[in-house]
């Protein structure tokens, strides 16, 4: 019931928004009267349904999504866009990893706060907001969608043929650290399953290294501090240890392999932030619903991805993509997003609506969801990104897939991951 309020109020703003930005002009039209909205995104934002609905009650809007499902390929394709001036569409998805650098050329975006979003600040956790306004506060990128509040998913049939416990609570309790992570991917090892302990070193690394501190390749100066931090070596080290260890199914994310591994059940977990939910769903089908279950992440919980959604300056049809922006990144927007792909909300009305909090998720076995991941998402502070963090943790994760795959030793590995960063920079 709450849901279905909070979502009439913000179509009914959106409605009466978009009708006065029709009367102020708005952007082209096609030949049928109807302004076409081009959306781009990368993964599963979960907006099928939401567009729809946004359309039903905007008549003279036309929504359509562009989605390209690797975000690797989304990010350059995004950044040729915004130089090219055209192909950028009318609202951008901007993962976290890339807001910083884009955040250094604020004019190829419109200002939201010029669109009446500053209103809407407390729509969402103050340093989400932060992330996509200029340190003078004059200029607003973008408005949050979900945080990566992380779990760990499992395999319980892979787990119950280990020998190993198959309730959430008890499987949590196994890897309090990541240590203890480790000790018990050996012992699943030992078992002899058939299966892999864990897909891809890359995921694991992540997951820890988010958990290290504040910073990780870059201090807050922007200065490359990846060879000095002592968080950046201790996730390597546990990594590599994992790796030495056995446990890896070496498989490449995204990949078909790693597609069809949750299907085949050829590995028993993966960290899961939130919105991996929704793609173990979509890889696995039907047949596996209930075979995976959520515990909580060894360590303590950190970042790990999140987006926003911008309007580019070249959009045609700012006022009304705005608009289109508010209303996805809403409180009922983002119930919305978080009920289609279990993308964890960062508007706090979201996180305490009883339809997230209280959420189950069938498919994984009926775990609580919302609590597992809401326990700890108010209280969850964003790891800063330098400008050129997914460039250099792109030559780390190749570092560690060297490793992963035998061809390069670990501190071979390391020293040239090292050294690519370094060139990267500095181009």
């Amino acid at each position: 019931m709450a849901k279905r309020k909070a979502l009439a109020v913000g179509l009914a703003i959106g409605a009466s928004v978009a009708l006065l930005a029709a009367g102020c002009g708005g952007g082209e039209q096609a030949a049928d009267g109807k302004v076409t909205l081009t959306i781009k995104t990368f993964g599963q934002f979960g907006y099928e349904d939401l567009i729809k609905t946004y359309e039903s009650s905007h008549p003279g809007i036309q929504v359509k999504q562009d989605n390209i499902a690797k975000l690797a390929d989304y990010t350059p394709k995004l950044q040729q866009w915004l130089t090219a001036g055209s192909g950028a569409g009318d609202v951008v998805a901007l993962e976290e990893g890339i807001l910083i650098k884009l955040m250094g050329k604020p004019d190829q975006f419109v200002n939201l706060l010029d669109q009446g979003a500053g209103e809407l600040k407390g729509n969402f956790l103050d340093w989400k907001w932060q992330q996509a306004l200029t340190p003078d506060g004059k200029k607003l990128v973008g408005l949050g969608t979900d945080i990566g509040a992380q779990g760990m998913c499992y395999r319980t049939d892979l787990f119950a043929k280990a020998g190993l416990p198959t309730d959430r609570a008890k499987v949590g309790a196994l890897w309090p650290t990541w240590d203890g992570y480790l000790a018990t991917g050996k012992k699943f090892v030992a078992a002899g399953t058939g299966a892999s302990y864990f897909d891809t070193v890359g995921g694991v690394y992540q997951n820890i290294l988010m958990q290290q501190g504040d910073t990780t390749y870059f201090d807050r100066s922007n200065k490359l501090i990846a060879d000095s931090n002592p968080g950046v070596r201790a996730a390597w080290d546990q990594s590599v240890a994992m790796v030495g260890a056995g446990l890896s199914g070496k498989l490449q994310m995204w990949s078909p392999a790693w597609n069809a591994g949750f299907k085949k059940g050829t590995f028993a977990t993966i960290p899961c932030p939130a919105w991996m939910l929704g793609v173990i769903k979509d890889q696995a089908g039907p047949e596996n619903a209930g075979k995976w279950d959520v515990a909580r992440v060894p360590g303590e919980g950190a970042v790990r991805g999140g987006s926003f959604l911008a309007v580019p300056a070249q959009s045609k049809h700012p006022k009304e993509a705005a608009e289109l922006t508010k209303f996805l990144t809403s409180p009922a927007g983002q119930i919305g997003a978080f009920k289609a792909k279990n993308n964890f909300p960062s508007a706090p009305q979201a996180i305490d609506d009883p339809s997230v909090s209280s959420a189950v998720n069938d498919y994984f076995n009926k775990a609580p969801v919302g609590k597992i991941f809401g326990q700890s998402a108010k209280e969850l502070k964003p790891v800063y990104l330098g400008p050129d963090n997914q460039v250099v943790g792109d030559g780390i994760g190749d570092a560690l897939t060297a490793v992963e795959q035998g061809k390069l030793q670990p501190d071979e590995a390391w020293t040239k991951a090292m050294s690519d960063a370094k060139r990267a920079v500095e181009k």
